[in-house]
């Protein structure tokens, strides 16, 4: 295994900046994830490490060697596709077995390796079969067996679990944790689903339009998003958005938004805000029902089995809480909702602005 240097990367398809100078670092053994939209460049950075694509300029550093220059073979990184690209003429042992034929092993070192990887997934009663006998999970084992066999300095996942469905994909992932677990491997895993990223990532980066929006532990973009694109895009579900302003009444400072009022005691940080426009970021379980800044009409309850999401209409703009399993309301009545000092955020141009 190896770490991993972004410097400086960028590329682009004719006019279209995909990549944007960007540079971030992995360290050896860490579980990295690429998260963000689709178009965001994240596949394209994968290619990049891979070899697969040519940078228009920047540097990519394997370890302590520069690989720009450098074909995918000499590159030593392993690559598994959202659509598995196993060799269907090809049983799934000699799928496992072909990178490590093509770097001429042994009979015997391929049979150890491969009989060995084939018992890490739990596929050694598959080895006979093709791929067309398998379910989409058992190629995806497959597919990660073959990149595993080469043991390679990283492991690059573009959008492994895409294809499969909720149930297998929820498995999947437990897999992998374990697989990662064990190996102690870097790995680079891009998807656009931020449970995969949240429950697998040890570092996620958060991309859009080419941009680094924020690097951090998942508990670090949840609690602390840097931007209002990081505060929407992590969460389920989004965060609450009210546009409004910081007033003073007396020595009391106070969060104006239409007709809502929202003492601001418990909020440090934000004097120097006074006048200004900015935006109150709000999860949705910061929302209890209970006597508070915010009364509006119950338009929509989702019962979830462990929690319960409710949806308030507040003078024509919508907040979302999470509340107890136990809330007894219908739709159409008019609720409260009271405030935690806890999962708010606020921003000002876009920009969080911190707490102390």
């Amino acid at each position: 295994m190896a770490s991993l240097r972004i410097k400086n990367l960028t590329k682009s398809f004719g006019d279209t900046k995909v990549i944007d100078n960007i540079s971030f670092e992995v360290s050896e053994g860490e579980f990295c994830i690429l998260l963000g939209p689709s178009g965001c460049g994240k596949t394209t950075i994968l290619r990049l490490i891979a070899g697969l694509e040519e940078q228009d300029e920047g540097e990519i550093f394997i370890g302590d060697r520069e690989v720009s220059g450098l074909t995918p073979r000499q590159r030593d990184v392993a690559m598994v596709f959202q659509s598995y690209a196993l060799y269907p003429h090809l049983n799934v042992y000699e799928n496992i077995a072909f990178p490590l034929r093509m770097q001429k092993k042994s009979r015997e070192e391929i049979e150890r390796r491969v009989r060995d990887t084939a018992r890490l997934l739990g596929i050694e009663d598959l080895l006979k079969r093709k791929p067309k006998e398998l379910s989409g999970g058992q190629r995806q084992r497959v597919a990660i067996g073959r990149a595993i066999v080469r043991n390679p300095m990283l492991f690059l996942f573009d959008e492994p679990l895409s294809n499969l469905d909720a149930k297998l994909r929820s498995s999947m992932r437990v897999e992998l944790a374990k697989l990662h677990q064990e190996l102690r491997a870097t790995m680079i895993y891009v998807t656009h689903d931020q449970v995969e990223a949240m429950t697998l990532g040890e570092k996620i980066i958060l991309l859009d339009q080419g941009l680094i929006q924020q690097i951090g532990s998942p508990e670090e973009v949840y609690e602390k998003p840097s931007n209002i694109f990081v505060a929407t895009f992590i969460g389920t579900p989004q965060i609450n958005l009210l546009r409004g302003y910081i007033i003073l009444q007396g020595e009391r400072m106070l969060f104006r938004s239409g007709e809502v009022i929202i003492d601001l005691r418990f909020f440090s940080g934000l004097r120097q805000y006074i006048g200004q426009e900015i935006t109150m970021g709000i999860r949705p379980e910061s929302l209890r029902p209970e006597k508070g800044p915010f009364k509006g009409t119950l338009e929509l309850i989702e019962h979830l089995g462990p929690e319960t999401i409710i949806h308030v209409s507040i003078d024509g703009r919508k907040l979302i809480a999470k509340v107890p399993p136990d809330f007894r309301r219908h739709v159409g009545e008019v609720v409260s909702l009271a405030l935690s000092d806890k999962g708010v955020h606020f921003f000002y141009k876009g920009k969080r602005i911190s707490q102390p």
